[in-house]
């Protein structure tokens, strides 16, 4: 490790040994934490009193805030020290586990959870990344980076398993309560780090901040309005969609007038670097619409705890987890374009087979073959997006651009779980109201009450919830209403399962145009340039 005294190598290779597993303690909780909460989902509604939506909204919003400020947050880590500002990350995200410890409404949740954890997470990861680099060199370095991969790796792989076995014997608050007790560690032995000195400009493009914050933050708030319910939702994503136009146009203007820019726009005259970044949202967008509505339907339609939902997605997690490695050890000379197109299509199949499953089967484990090939299709992505993203970006930029393929996937992430979340309630709001209707049993005065209520709070439900609420309704009143529910919910979950369907196809239909660049050698010390490893 760089800045170890040179007289006593074991003790610096110890302590570079210690301070690597630090972090990738603290990667082990970014991403083990969504995990936590996916399981949880009907057990946070029966204790907090609050709806699938909200709950669903809240997850959506800490990867749009993780999303939003990523960019400008790897700025600020620049100009207030990249160890500073990952110390204030590690609190922050603290606050926001602590928060889920002790909430009692959907509020602090969204508050301290979503906002400041998400905050939290926007200032981590960039400062992870800068001080990885930084504190060591060589082959240390290289062990880093995997050890930090491999704790990513592992957590999404065991947080399903994880987080079901602590919320159905103990709570889903003790696994947030044990994401606290990890950061105390981690905060406790902060001492091994040293800070990493930022040479560059120190002048902050402010307008370009402004411009990304709004444009990620208006296009996805929007959709979450619309799925709540609230009035001027095409005005939100309008808002969204100029505001990244302007950004656009003004990271272009900075740039050839001189001037410091948010990020550099030549980075996307890269073909290479374009097409990754975008397979990187895609990727996102169908784990995050997975995320969202594979839980809904093992926890509200086969009613499962959180431990069977947990065994229920450990086909997707584990395998997902087992081609990656394996991918990424036996590539050998295979084209990385042709393994992510691979992904892309195992995916989409995948995605697609569980579609017309939904409202047929009884039991999770029907669900097992088409997971798995789900997770095959992730793993190989996940073994080859990154570096084949990063290939074409010079040595000294490759922060610059690994925060923009963040913010890309964290963005994909946060659209997958708020479009998938709006159509669900969307399609269940309409054929709910058009079921209602078509019946011969619910009286009048219940079916405009019935859409009334849909109509600005439509809500997924499981049998026994709804049978709660109607228990005083005439027998064949209530047998009506359950029914058109579990045709309805049914109907929802499909649809929802159409977006990540759909994402993970436009990434295959984009992997083709990946097929048709060179693949690149990753820069290195003395490169004049991307290498060319094919010939097109």
């Amino acid at each position: 490790m760089t800045g170890s005294s040179a007289a006593d190598p074991t003790d610096a290779s110890e302590g570079s040994r210690h301070l690597a597993v630090l972090l990738a303690m603290a990667m082990f909780v970014l991403v083990v934490d969504t995990s936590l909460m996916n399981v949880s989902i009907a057990a946070v509604i029966d204790d907090l009193d609050t709806t699938a939506s909200g709950v669903q909204s809240a997850i959506a919003l800490e990867a749009l805030v993780s999303a939003a400020f990523i960019l400008i947050s790897s700025k600020v880590s620049d100009l207030i020290g990249r160890k500073r500002a990952y110390v204030i990350g590690l609190c922050a995200y603290a606050l926001g586990a602590l928060a889920m410890t002790l909430a009692q409404s959907l509020t602090a949740i969204v508050v301290f959870w979503a906002v400041i954890g998400g905050l939290g997470a926007s200032l981590l990861l960039p400062a992870m990344q800068s001080l990885i680099h930084g504190n060591f060199s060589g082959s240390m370095r290289k062990q880093a980076y995997a050890l930090v991969g491999a704790a990513a790796a592992i957590a999404a792989a065991v947080g399903p398993l994880l987080g079901g076995f602590v919320t159905t014997f103990l709570s889903w608050r003790v696994g947030f309560a044990m994401e606290v007790v990890i950061i105390a560690i981690v905060l406790a032995r902060i001492g091994l780090i040293r800070d990493v000195p930022y040479t560059g400009s120190r002048k902050i493009d402010v307008v370009g901040a402004v411009l990304s914050v709004v444009g990620m933050g208006g296009v996805v708030l929007g959709i979450l309005m619309w799925q709540e319910g609230g009035e001027l939702v095409g005005l939100m994503m309008s808002v969204g969609v100029a505001a990244l136009a302007a950004l656009a146009w003004w990271l272009v203007h900075r740039k050839r007038v001189g001037k410091v820019t948010l990020l550099d726009p030549d980075l996307f005259r890269h073909p290479n670097f374009t097409a990754g970044a975008t397979g990187q949202a895609l990727q996102n967008a169908t784990l995050g619409g997975a995320m969202i509505a594979l839980p809904l339907f093992l926890q509200m339609t086969l009613e499962y705890d959180a431990l069977r939902t947990g065994l229920s997605m450990a086909p997707l997690s584990l395998t997902m987890f087992a081609v990656a490695i394996l991918a990424g050890k036996k590539a050998g000379g295979r084209r990385p374009s042709a393994i992510i197109r691979a992904g892309f299509a195992l995916t989409t199949v995948g995605m697609a087979a569980i579609i017309p499953l939904v409202p047929r089967v009884e039991s999770g484990w029907w669900l097992a073959i088409p997971l798995v090939v789900v997770g095959a299709g992730l793993g190989l992505l996940v073994s080859q997006l990154n570096n084949y993203t990063l290939a074409p970006v010079p040595e000294e930029r490759v922060s610059e651009a690994a925060g923009v393929n963040s913010a890309a996937g964290n963005f994909g992430l946060s659209f997958g779980l708020a479009m998938a979340g709006g159509v669900l309630l969307a399609v269940l709001s309409f054929s709910f109201t058009r079921m209602t209707e078509d019946s011969a049993v619910i009286p009048q005065a219940e079916q405009d009450q019935i859409a009334a209520v849909l109509e600005t709070d439509a809500e997924v439900m499981s049998t026994t919830q709804l049978a709660a609420r109607i228990a005083d309704q005439p027998p064949e009143v209530e047998a009506a209403v359950l029914e058109i529910n579990e045709d309805a919910r049914n109907l929802s979950l499909q649809v929802a399962l159409v977006v990540p369907t759909l994402a993970a196809l436009f990434g295959l239909f984009n992997s083709l145009h990946m097929i048709r660049l060179p693949d690149l050698r990753r820069y290195g010390a003395g490169d004049n340039g991307p290498v060319r490893t094919t010939e097109e």
